[in-house]
């Protein structure tokens, strides 16, 4: 008999008002980057990143995360200068058209953090480094009293290849977590979502193991943020390309859901919130906690 998945509740404060992860989010891609590693995600001018944002809303976006740093290995490095004019590019036609959207900015750098909050409102900071490529991160996100994405990387995108050496992976990353995770609170920051890290400084093994084990990174008492679209765990696996990888990245966020997740990180938002969706009714119709039982909430405020 298949064990039914438990559906914890969660929620952050956005602007001083509770956000449910019930049911779970999705977080539509937008990169502002000529180099991201899937190049449908590529939007270069504020005409697309505009079409792309109102697209992704009507599809049923809970927010969407910005980049303009491509974290893929290989790629080109560039100035805080320059990363921030990407942004502030895609976050100026963004905030015309959806000025009340849930913003998430994907950025390592506390001072690009900080402008992407004070000048366009920005709700979430979306740190691939887990605050390590920048030490001044973690008191920047307590200062401007946003939600923080903590998320487990060694190293740098041009190094983290080199860097996959665990003897227990998942218990690993949630140790780093949990460690960093009492810094944050320490330092006042209420709001924290916790990502593994899938495909940065893990193989691809690795990437599966943490995802079979996805559950075990309740134990941290935060909302759990899978990001699997598209990436080579389902490409070199499937003998694919990111372009052909859309149904492989549905198949892994069902996993994802069924094993806790409670944002699903995508380039493909219709898809991801059908696949939330027929999980959600799933869970229901299996008399899981979501209908049989009070289910508990955890509130990170």
């Amino acid at each position: 008999m298949v064990k039914s998945p438990q559906i914890i509740a969660m929620t952050i404060s956005i602007n001083g008002n509770l956000k449910s992860f019930s049911p779970a989010w999705v977080m539509g891609i937008i990169n502002a980057t000529p180099d991201s590693f899937y190049s449908g995600s590529r939007t270069l001018t504020g005409e697309a990143i505009s079409l792309r944002a109102q697209l992704m809303l009507r599809q049923g976006a809970d927010c969407l995360d910005i980049g303009g740093y491509s974290s893929r290995p290989g790629a080109d490095d560039i100035s805080p200068e320059e990363e921030y004019a990407r942004l502030a590019g895609a976050l100026e036609p963004v905030r015309r058209v959806a000025p009340d959207a849930i913003i998430s900015v994907d950025t390592f750098r506390a001072s690009v953090a900080r402008r992407c909050v004070e000048e366009w409102g920005v709700q979430i900071i979306n740190d691939i480094s887990g605050g390590t490529l920048d030490p001044a991160m973690f008191e920047t996100v307590a200062d401007l009293g946003v939600a923080y994405v903590l998320m487990h990387m060694r190293g740098n995108p041009a190094t983290m290849t080199q860097l996959t050496d665990y003897s227990d992976v998942t218990a690993e990353v949630i140790s780093w977590l949990a460690f960093r995770i009492a810094e944050l609170r320490a330092l006042g920051v209420a709001d924290v979502i916790v990502d593994p890290g899938f495909g940065f400084a893990k193989t691809v093994s690795q990437n599966f193991e943490m995802l079979q084990h996805l559950d075990d990174f309740r134990i941290l008492d935060c909302p759990i943020l899978a990001g699997v679209s598209r990436k080579s765990m389902i490409w070199r696996t499937l003998g694919c390309s990111p372009e052909e990888s859309l149904n492989g990245t549905t198949v892994l966020n069902t996993l994802a859901l069924q094993r806790g997740a409670n944002i699903l990180r995508v380039h493909d938002v219709a898809e991801a919130r059908q696949c939330v969706s027929l999980v959600q009714a799933t869970m229901g119709a299996s008399a899981s906690p979501l209908t049989s039982a009070p289910t508990p909430i955890y509130h990170n405020v």
